[in-house]
């Protein structure tokens, strides 16, 4: 066993033990399912860890509080001084305060009740505020708290039909094999006429992520976002480009968050570069579109459009693009979120683009993101 895997699992067991000081029994066989069931989740993940232990731990309601109360006190140090630093990948103890809420599942009384629902309140006031708050303008906690609420988005690309046909008893087509089996049961009688429609298939989802110089403030909130893409849709693909073109897909299929990103940033070698929009498409065409990766796939960019390149080759490697994909969708984060119609791009890469591009969202906060997600579906 890895070392690092060794003192994750002595961490759990050391938590458990502690559940059992306060006459919480949890027994050896509890102990591995809640193991098992960590591994299984994200372990870099306190709500994870949190519910995991909640549901294999813990087997009476009144035993609730105490374990909320030992979860806060081992994993979070409210009351203590925090100890060595165990296998997560929290960096500080006000980013995990941030990031976790444990539910609260006891019905309170009087002031106690009223305190909670303050609370409660204050928090959700909180996270509507920084959904709302530019990137550029949160502090390291802040954007600590956006990328842990940011995990939660799933994205639901839209889908087509594909060639092949299912069982469908309101298809239009007959199934013949079907009602040959069922004549054949029936001896010349069938009840009903078995029908197929055609297979509904979501439609590939392709990440273009810009992380030149100029899109610092946005790069690893947008990575994250990748990430979280990645993770909760499939047939999704990631690249990243400055002045040249990588493909990060395989880096970010990491269960771990922070080593992911960290895998992903260190393959783009031009991170914080300079911005060739137009070259580094034309090679996303020429290696990977043209050979079907796009073919009927949603297109997203994500770049402020300041291209260094030639606004021509830009030019034709959009309009390529435009032929061999569904759609195309730039998030850029200088565009002001909501339904601003009024808007107009003030860079020569947005303005060479804007004609190939069915939609152009903003990308600026975490609520430009939510609203992205929102349209994806009816992109048809």
């Amino acid at each position: 066993m890895p070392e690092q895997d060794a003192g994750f699992v002595a961490t759990l067991v050391e938590f458990a033990r502690e559940l059992r000081a306060e006459e919480v029994p949890a027994g050896p066989g509890d102990v591995l399912t809640y193991c098992a069931a960590v591994a299984e989740l994200e372990p870099s993940d306190l709500l994870d860890v949190y519910w995991a232990g909640r549901s294999t731990l813990v087997s009476r309601r009144e035993q609730i509080p105490v374990y909320n109360r030992v979860f806060r006190r081992y994993f979070l140090g409210y009351d203590e001084d925090p100890g060595p630093k165990r296998p997560f990948s929290v960096r500080t103890r006000a980013e995990a305060k941030a990031v976790l809420q444990v539910p609260e599942t006891e019905p309170g009384t009087g002031e106690q009740q009223e305190e909670r629902e303050a609370e409660l309140g204050l928090v959700a006031s909180d996270a509507a505020a920084l959904k709302g708050k530019a990137f550029r303008a949160c502090s390291a906690d802040e954007l600590a708290a956006l990328r842990r609420i940011m995990r939660t988005i799933r994205l639901a690309p839209p889908r087509r039909r594909s060639r092949r046909s299912v069982a469908d008893p309101k298809g239009r087509r007959p199934d013949l094999r079907r009602t040959v089996r069922e004549t054949l049961r029936t001896l010349g009688d069938p009840p009903r006429l078995p029908r197929r429609a055609r297979r509904l298939r979501p439609r590939p989802l392709i990440l273009l992520l810009d992380v030149s110089g100029s899109m610092a403030d946005y790069s690893r909130n947008l990575l994250q976002f990748a990430y979280s893409t990645g993770r909760a849709a499939d047939r999704v693909e990631v690249f990243c480009f400055g002045t040249r073109l990588t493909r990060i897909t395989r880096e970010l299929r990491h269960r771990k968050p922070d080593e992911a990103l960290d895998r992903a940033a260190g393959a783009v070698a031009d991170w914080d570069g300079g911005t060739r929009i137009g070259e580094s498409l034309h090679t996303f065409v020429r290696t990977w579109a043209r050979r079907g990766l796009s073919r009927g796939g949603i297109v997203v960019i994500c770049s402020d459009g300041l291209d260094r390149g030639d606004p021509a080759v830009l030019a034709e490697a959009m309009a390529r693009l435009s032929r061999l994909s569904h759609r195309i969708v730039w998030l850029n984060p200088h565009k002001p979120g909501g339904r601003d119609d009024g808007f107009r791009p003030n860079t020569l890469g947005m303005m060479v683009a804007e004609p190939y591009v069915d939609r152009l969202l903003s990308a600026q906060d975490l609520r430009s993101l939510e609203e992205f997600a929102a349209v994806l579906p009816g992109l048809r």
